[in-house]
């Protein structure tokens, strides 16, 4: 890490160590403290977990429209691909039916 991280790191380290410790030494009683301390963690957790879920969900969502973008891309190109064969078959039986009209022209003549 370089050492403005380090600084960072540090810093907001010592910050949150201190925090807690003027919180366990406040004028209220530290049942109290411990008590607000307890349910503010329980909270934060709480809503930790739920966003961890909602991303989740979101990841399966995103994972499952790449699928059926996916289904559909290839669905289109098979698509483009027996249009393709079927443009080449119709060239082949116009080219075939050219080459019998001009067979049949030179027989007549």
């Amino acid at each position: 890490m370089s050492k403005s991280k380090d600084f960072t790191l540090g810093l907001l380290s010592g910050a949150v160590i201190g925090s807690a410790i003027a919180l366990l030494y406040a004028p209220d009683k530290g049942s109290n403290t411990r008590d607000i301390l307890s349910y503010r963690l329980s909270s934060y957790l709480d809503e930790l977990t739920h966003l961890i879920d909602r991303l989740s969900e979101e990841k399966e969502a995103i994972s499952e429209a790449k699928r059926q973008g996916n289904l559909v891309v290839e669905d289109a190109r098979d698509r483009a691909q027996d249009l393709i064969r079927e443009a080449e078959d119709l060239l082949e039986t116009i080219d075939d039916s050219k080459e019998t009209n001009q067979n049949s022209t030179k027989e007549k003549s």
